[in-house]
């Protein structure tokens, strides 16, 4: 297992590099042959291209160039619109971007059809339009609009009274802490998912902010790590709000946050981050590492990224709509409706079903009530529970090193009630092993594992603006 520390502590990040747990490896998963990673794909396509072509994604205050490679030959236009498809989309969803601007005719025709009316990316086109108040369009022109870059130095504080929050789709998460310490840390579950009313939202905010806020003298900061697409401190989209009114979110949603704030402890300073974001702030800090991206793995997957300056780069890292998986018969996610996307595979949904594929029938009422009976079931040596870890885990080992190509990450922290216990030990050392074999010099570090869960919140406490 890894090394331990003092429950709550922000310093004690393990590498893992190792186990000491006895047991033998599960068999080889059946869903192992089922899984057609997207980097393949792709490092096989542009083996053989023989042009390029540009676009540039715009977002408001940033720019970034994507470089596609394609072929000339006619025969190769199918795999080229699919390649260019899948590239776009991982650059949306990575990045951020409401305008795609192109001096390439063919590649403008393609993009024009995917995310015009009645295209195979409405959905990516109106959440990008929504996030960002802005028509979402597709331009040809013979110039590109200059690489624009707007990142912000990450901070972090562990001085005073300050109250940190969790929200998942699942669960809601709370703890206090005082200069450094957590004296107080709780979980509780929620369903925000199908919740209509916004006001069901706010009381479950506010009740975790009393029962932080009793267990302090005075509060000095907040943070808040949420689910979701967060621009600017407010909350733009998020599969948290997604039964309530869409008129009513974008009219009071986007400040809910902020509100409860001020009801329960005032006007003191409030930052709001994407939970995968909060996870890399943690890591960045706690390990002194730079280049780390951090995946949260449960109710859905994040993901934040500290890039080699330090810095938060803004991007959105909505790691659970990139694809990952090409397989014709890959998941579907019902709210996109796109197969094979990453929230499919690393969350407590592709560990339910992979069990289901090994021939558990997973019990429980919420889905993290049946993530916890397999966890249960991998405690107790059950053989088809640990092998549904050892597939997810095989899995994450051919997915990180697409990741690495999109980012640049060298390190790589585990968050999330997915690696909790043996399922989770299991994963992370199937990762490791994937990532072995294609040589792969990437670290995976877990916190320890009284902060693995509540944690987050704990982290999120930490949350401090800072100066540009």
């Amino acid at each position: 297992m890894c090394s331990a520390a003092r429950p709550g502590s922000f310093t004690a990040w393990s590498a893992c590099g190792g186990t000491a747990r006895a047991w033998t490896w599960p068999a080889s998963s059946p869903m192992e042959i089922d899984f057609r990673p997207i980097g393949a794909f792709v490092r096989a396509h542009e083996t053989t291209a023989d042009r390029t072509a540009t676009v540039a994604v715009l977002r408001p205050g940033g720019c970034t160039h994507l470089s596609l490679r394609l072929h000339r030959a006619q025969e190769q236009q199918a795999a080229d619109e699919k390649y260019t498809q899948l590239l776009v989309k991982t650059a949306l969803w990575l990045q951020g971007g409401c305008t795609l601007v192109t001096a390439d005719e063919t590649v403008f025709r393609w993009l024009q059809e995917a995310y015009g009316p009645g295209g195979v990316r409405t959905f990516d086109r109106d959440f990008m339009s929504g996030i960002y108040g802005a028509p979402f369009r597709v331009e040809l022109h013979p110039t590109l609009p200059a690489v624009q870059e707007a990142v912000h130095p990450i901070s972090a504080s562990t001085v005073g009274c300050r109250i940190g929050i969790d929200l998942g789709g699942s669960d809601r998460k709370a703890a206090a802490v005082m200069d450094g310490e957590t004296v107080y840390a709780e979980e509780v579950v929620w369903q925000p998912k199908s919740a209509g009313d916004l006001r069901y939202h706010y009381e479950g905010i506010t009740a975790a902010l009393r029962a932080a806020k009793a267990h302090l003298p005075g509060v000095d900061a907040v943070g808040i790590s949420t689910a979701g697409v967060v621009l600017e401190g407010e909350i733009r989209r998020s599969s948290l709000f997604m039964s309530a009114p869409a008129a009513e979110l974008d009219h009071c949603g986007r400040e809910l946050l902020r509100r409860a704030v001020r009801e329960v402890c005032g006007d003191v300073p409030c930052v709001v981050c994407n939970d995968g974001d909060v996870a890399a702030l943690a890591g960045a800090v706690s390990l002194g590492r730079r280049k780390l991206l951090g995946i949260a793995m449960g109710t859905s997957q994040a993901g934040g990224y500290v890039d080699g300056g330090g810095r938060i780069t803004g991007w959105l890292n909505e790691l659970a709509f990139l694809p990952v998986d090409l397989h014709p018969a890959a998941s579907v996610d019902p709210w996109s409706g796109d197969r094979g996307v990453g929230e499919r595979y690393f969350s407590q949904e592709g560990v339910i079903r992979l069990a289901a594929q090994c021939g558990l029938a997973p019990e429980g009422d919420t889905p993290a009530q049946r993530l916890r009976w397999i966890q249960e079931r991998a405690e107790a040596g059950d053989d088809r529970a640990l092998d549904a870890f050892f597939t997810l885990g095989r899995m994450l080992g051919q997915t990180l090193p697409w990741y690495r190509r999109l980012l640049g990450c060298e390190n790589v922290l585990l968050l999330g009630r997915v690696v909790d216990g043996a399922g989770g030990e299991c994963l992370v050392n199937a990762c490791r092993a994937e990532l072995a074999k294609t040589g792969e010099g990437m670290e995976i570090f877990l916190p320890e594992e009284s902060f693995r869960r509540v944690g987050q919140a704990a982290a999120a406490a930490m949350l401090e603006a800072a100066a540009e």
